[in-house]
């Protein structure tokens, strides 16, 4: 496995780090007046998805852990096990509920996924910037409403509750962003 000092880290990057993989999400190189510089880094666990921050000194040394990434569409779930299929050979896999976590809200089937391996295992699934939902659930829409800060909880197919606007209705497709699970708008 590649080895960095720790002065090469950049966010995003993902690193073994006690044993453990590790998202860098911030760092920061600091050289203060007449001591040792250190780079101070902030990291997500990718097990268990928690933040830890640690001092590096400069020259502490860093394994980089490489990653496969490989394209997949999803298929369906059968409420344990979400199914994907290799867009390249065909091959068919399943992703528990636990390793996918909030990411099960916005699975349409036929979607196109980038899945990340480390040691043939998944380990994340990288979703698209926004997603097209179908409203199922919401309060009547109200005539000759227009965009304003006046929202109401409108249920989609995939069970995922957004506020949506007031002239929204059941039935109608909208585009959720999946960074945070917000309306975007009409779809």
């Amino acid at each position: 496995m590649p080895q960095i000092t720790s002065t090469q880290l950049r966010p995003g990057m993902v690193v073994l780090f006690n044993k453990e993989l590790h998202t860098v999400f911030k760092m920061e190189h600091r050289t203060p007046g007449n001591l040792r510089g250190f780079v101070q880094a902030k990291m997500r666990n990718f097990r268990n998805g928690s933040m830890i921050e640690h001092r590096f000194s400069s020259e502490d040394k860093i394994e980089k852990a490489s990653l496969d990434e490989q394209q997949m569409e999803y298929l369906y779930d059968d409420g344990e096990s979400y199914y994907f299929m290799n867009i390249a050979t065909y091959e068919q896999m399943h992703l528990t509920k636990e390793l996918l976590g909030d990411a099960t809200h916005f699975l349409i089937p036929n979607l196109k996924v980038s899945v990340l391996f480390y040691d043939d295992k998944p380990i994340s699934v990288d979703l698209p910037p926004a997603v097209e939902l179908t409203v199922l659930e919401t309060e009547p829409g109200i005539k000759g409403a227009t965009v304003s800060n006046v929202t109401k909880p409108a249920k989609t197919d995939t069970g995922l509750v957004v506020q949506v606007p007031p002239f929204i209705v059941e039935g109608e497709r909208i585009r959720v962003s999946t960074a945070d699970g917000a309306y975007l708008e009409r779809a």
